[in-house]
């Protein structure tokens, strides 16, 4: 099955919902406009599609694999990565002092959800390399930016994240890797790591990881943790690969999906120590790490979108080609079987996939340009704002948008009946590769809390008012003459009621028994995507109805992005007012059976 990038719907998605228009003419951007964002998509969409889209299947199939201490990679992605890196994919939101484009956020991501709906494995060794230029950015001396950044913006370098151990995988308080400083100021590294994305392969000529370790004098648990840089092979005067670091990968994982991106077992420093350098302060790396993790959960949600895309524009051709069974009430009177797109279950099955889909995008577009806002918006109101928008929204685009993922890619399964469930259609793999988002950058649970426990005291709650009000608003918008933007807006304002009383519930548990209100923090967390996914396609369905009464528009994809944002509403939103009860339910739910009573 190949792979057709979805370019009209995420511009539209970027012009009518995420409101990429506020970003024209900002200063931080140069001559950013319309015009540059239909060239990168267009020409982006192509690329995905005709390059990076035909590796999906033989990557399942081949894998990567361990060669005498070589990671290979499935045949042809060494090749398109050095086209990628050959056409400056991998520069498109680099910082122009590195020689970057400088182009906001929000396009780099959408330019992502392209790669990762192409081909997922593939799709992981930019994202990677993304967060460590974000990483670097912020926290890396004037030295390292200059010898590290150039390379990794161009993706002539890839970068990796080395957090986890075999006795620390969220719980990243418990590593154990070690650091010892040396004479010269650098410092050596030993220690293993575990699940450590595209950690070793033949594309790129360095790769640079950035690694939690801990000195020997730390405090205990995160306060006593550092981040180094610690090259494959160290740069020489001229910053060109020189001699081997003391790392290497003693292991690729046999894992569910995702068999064409090298997951590694690392070891650092089994001939000595491996040589590192500090990024920041001695004793500060989660300050970094997380600077690393928000650009991760973020593009890990655009990643759920990608692979759901896939799966959907799969499932929609075989239901178009696969005839089976007749009409119900007219079995008697057709004579040939039909096409199951005509039958109603199955309907609903694409419906669902393709409502899900583009209130995800929405969601992490959203997202993405309330990034750029926060940093390049033009008053000190906006940026403040913008912030709080940002840091609201990013558990719920990781999770919730990974958790769709899932749910659309089983549905891609169920719609090809048993020929979903043999791996002769293709189609098992989006379920199997999409199935490690809801897991790795921070589990959706953890997601959760972070939700309850942090976003909803920001700004002594303002944020989550902010945009509890924005929803509100929305909603009376869709008050108009027009049946379907009503219905759309009553659907909304009974979600947004609900989710006001479980915001205000938690807020004061959380501060008197986080006991009672942490049960409820997965659902709570469910409830707040369907929310946000039904607030920003209403906004999509208000602008597509602006735009159908303006000449030389395409009424037929406009009126679908209306259906689509009713479909949500109506089928799909209510879910969240049958999760309150559960949301309030307090510990009594989870923890009314013991630890050790829970297998009895």
């Amino acid at each position: 099955m190949t792979y057709a990038a979805p370019v009209r719907q995420i511009r539209f998605a970027l012009d009518s919902i995420a409101g990429i228009g506020s970003l024209h003419g900002n200063a931080a951007y140069g001559d950013f406009g319309e015009d540059v964002v239909s060239a990168i998509l267009e020409e982006a969409g192509r690329f995905a599609s005709e390059v990076i889209g035909p590796l999906n299947r033989n990557g399942d199939v081949e894998g990567a694999r361990l060669e005498n201490g070589r990671v290979v990679l499935p045949t042809g992605f060494a090749d398109a990565y050095g086209q990628f890196v050959a056409s400056g994919w991998g520069s498109v939101t680099g910082p122009v002092a590195y020689g970057g484009q400088g182009l906001p956020h929000a396009l780099g991501l959408a330019v992502q959800e392209m790669w990762n709906g192409a081909s997922m494995a593939f799709g992981l060794c930019p994202l990677l390399s993304q967060g460590a230029i974000d990483a670097l950015v912020a926290h890396g001396s004037d030295a390292q930016r200059q010898m590290y950044l150039p390379k990794l913006v161009s993706g002539e370098w890839s970068g990796t994240m080395n957090l986890t151990e075999p006795q620390a995988g969220s719980d990243v308080g418990a590593l154990k890797a070690r650091a010892v400083r040396q004479a010269d100021g650098t410092y050596r590294i030993t220690g293993t790591k575990i699940y450590i994305t595209w950690g070793e392969h033949d594309a790129a000529a360095n790769i640079v990881h950035l690694v939690l370790a801990r000195l020997p004098d730390a405090p205990p648990g995160t306060r006593g943790i550092s981040l180094f840089l610690v090259p494959k092979y160290l740069p020489d005067e001229q910053g060109r690969p020189g001699l081997r670091n003391d790392l290497r990968c003693v292991g690729l994982e046999r894992k569910l999906g995702i068999h064409g991106s090298p997951t590694c077992v690392m070891a650092f420093g089994d001939g000595g120590g491996a040589t590192g350098f500090l990024i920041g302060a001695e004793n500060k790396g989660m300050s970094a790490m997380f600077t690393m993790m928000n650009s991760a959960r973020l593009a890990i949600g655009m990643q759920g979108v990608g692979v759901a895309e896939r799966s959907f524009q799969q499932s929609l051709a075989h239901a178009r080609e696969r005839r089976q069974g007749k009409p119900f009430g007219l079995q008697h009177e057709a004579r040939d079987m039909v096409p199951i797109i005509f039958h109603a279950d199955v309907r609903r099955m694409l419906l669902t996939q393709k409502a899900m889909i583009e209130a995800a995008r929405a969601i992490c577009l959203a997202n993405a340009v309330a990034i750029d806002l926060a940093r390049h918006g033009e008053s000190a109101e906006i940026r403040a704002a913008a912030k709080a928008r940002e840091e609201l929204l990013i558990p719920i685009s990781k999770a919730w948008s990974t958790d769709m993922a899932v749910e659309v890619t089983s549905l891609g399964v169920q719609v090809h009946g048993g020929m979903g469930f043999v791996e002769d259609t293709g189609v098992a793999q989006h379920f199997r590769d999409a199935r490690i988002t809801p897991i790795y950058e921070g589990t959706n649970g953890i997601q959760s809390i972070d939700l309850i426990g942090r976003k909803l005291a920001l700004d002594g709650g303002g944020a989550v008012r902010a945009f509890l009000e924005d929803v509100s608003a929305t909603a009376a918008q869709c008050a108009t003459g027009d049946p379907v933007l009503a219905s759309i807006g009553s659907e909304l304002a009974k979600v947004q009621g609900a989710c006001v009383d479980a915001t205000a519930w938690l807020q004061a548990t959380m501060r008197s028994s986080p006991y009672e209100a942490l049960p409820g923090s997965q659902p709570y967390l469910q409830m707040m995507g369907l929310l946000a996914g039904g607030f920003y396609l209403a906004r999509g369905a208000i602008g597509a109805r602006r735009l159908m009464g303006e000449a030389g528009q395409d009424a037929a994809f406009l009126s679908t992005r209306i259906a689509v944002a009713q479909f949500f509403a109506e089928q799909l939103m209510p879910r969240a007012v049958g999760l309150l009860g559960p949301v309030m339910r307090g510990g009594g739910g989870p923890f009314q059976l013991g630890a050790s009573e829970i297998g009895l």
